[in-house]
């Protein structure tokens, strides 16, 4: 019966989950080479996946079988197979999930555990001895801290590619990741920290109130999550929310004003999660009432600034601004959560955008066990307020749920406490509804 369904669905393509950071191309290749010849391996970073083909469907089939009944393991690691979708992998296809295997002149570099700041300075130290190096532009994404660097020439990238691959910047960390982009040109409009044009050291250093480039990242585009502010205006509906200027490129807000007894870092990237994704969250332990909060774009902070400015959260009004901070430093007294996937907008950014709004007093109940009861729901977060009403229901075969509080507060409390927390051995995903009533 198993031999009929790999026959069923069986590709010469497979598809690996959980490949953590630490699981180089050569691991899976040790893993996978004892039942055939390997033609092609693409690496998707960004998701934690693999895609592998073997020389033929046999083969793939062979290695599934046995990993039936072993579950395979790389470096402590449990990896997860299935035959892929794809029947087989072409260059079209590697260069949508970002991987480029045509040698360039620009890499597209990752630094994984980062645990000390990466500038401009400290990558040109780095890559500078293969070549001369032209430009670099740093920026923040959801597969974490990412740089474009730009070499004169195409060798010197291939070199630089083949000697770093996999190597610490510093000693236990900042590990680099090092593809091949696929842009032909990098635009630098500032020389900063952030980006630098070696050949045009004549650029400002600061932004003049205008857009950043588009295309990169935080440090070179406002909006990584969507191509740009008309689109984003399409995923609100056709255009910004009122007081919405989308032309705000400060990713740090600064909050005050806290409930020092009842606030922690989880508890504010629970609400300040619902506007973007979050990058870093620092308690100033000399301001013991205020925070900063690094979102994941310009735009993604506006948005957290005008929702959330004088939300009341445990008994307190909050004060939301931006921060004269362009980041948040990682560091022992920082929270990171640039790799969480508990953020929201990894995946469906359009969708989450359009669920942005001010605390309501309604919090909407996604990922739910399919058995769970009403009474459970409201057990879960009863602590947190007087619930007028609680509605349970099914949309497209999964189990959410409406709980409607008494005031906002109330309903912002209880978001912030059990966003993210198990129920019935599920972890909840709550935001707020524009619900009126149920």
């Amino acid at each position: 019966m198993l031999w009929m369904l790999l026959m069923a669905e069986s590709s010469k393509v497979i598809h690996v989950r959980n490949v953590g950071h630490e699981i180089s191309e050569n691991d899976l290749l040790q893993l996978f080479q004892p039942f055939g010849v390997i033609t092609k391996l693409v690496m998707l970073r960004a998701k934690n996946q693999a895609l592998l083909q073997m020389q033929d469907v046999s083969s793939a089939i062979t290695a599934l079988q046995f990993f039936t009944n072993v579950q395979p393991t790389i470096r402590g690691r449990n990896v997860y197979i299935q035959f892929s979708s794809h029947q087989e992998l072409t260059t079209a296809e590697q260069n949508i999930h970002g991987r480029e295997d045509e040698p360039n002149r620009i890499l597209l570099v990752t630094v994984h555990h980062m645990l000390y700041p990466i500038t401009v300075d400290v990558l040109h130290q780095v890559f500078s001895p293969y070549g001369f190096v032209e430009k670099i532009v740093t920026f923040q994404k959801s597969a974490g801290f990412q740089a474009l660097i730009q070499y004169q020439a195409q060798q010197c990238a291939a070199s630089a590619r083949t000697s770093l691959q996999g190597r610490n910047i510093y000693d236990g960390c900042c590990q680099l990741d090092i593809q091949f982009s696929n842009l032909e040109e990098l635009q630098v409009n500032y020389n900063n920290d952030l980006s630098r044009d070696y050949t045009n050291p004549s650029l400002p250093s600061e932004q003049k109130g205008r857009l950043p480039h588009p295309g990169y990242g935080d440090a070179g585009v406002a909006y990584p999550q969507m191509a740009n502010t008309s689109a984003i205006a399409a995923a609100f509906g056709g255009g910004l929310p009122p007081g919405i200027t989308g032309t705000n490129d400060r990713c740090t807000i600064l909050v005050s004003n806290l409930n020092t007894d009842s606030v922690d870092e989880d508890k504010l990237f629970n609400l300040f999660s619902l506007y973007g994704n979050i990058v870093r969250i620092k308690l100033l332990r000399n301001k013991p009432d205020h925070a900063l909060v690094q979102m994941g774009d310009g735009f993604q902070a506006e948005l957290a600034v005008h929702f959330l400015k004088g939300a009341m959260l445990f008994g307190k009004r909050l004060e939301v601004n931006y921060s004269k901070h362009p980041n948040i430093t990682p560091g022992t007294d920082s929270h990171d959560y640039v790799n969480s996937n508990l953020n929201r907008f990894n995946r469906n950014a359009a969708k989450n955008y359009r669920y942005c709004c001010s605390p309501t007093k309604m919090i909407h109940l996604s990922t739910l066990p399919q058995d769970v009861t009403e009474e459970e729901v409201v057990n879960h977060v009863q602590e947190h307020g007087a619930i007028l009403n609680t509605k349970v229901f099914e949309m497209n075969g999964k189990k959410q749920a409406l709980v409607q509080f008494e005031n906002e507060e109330e309903a912002a409390e209880a978001l912030v406490c059990k966003h993210a927390t198990s129920l019935g051995g599920s972890i909840i995903r709550i935001s707020f509804s524009q619900l009126q009533t149920i």
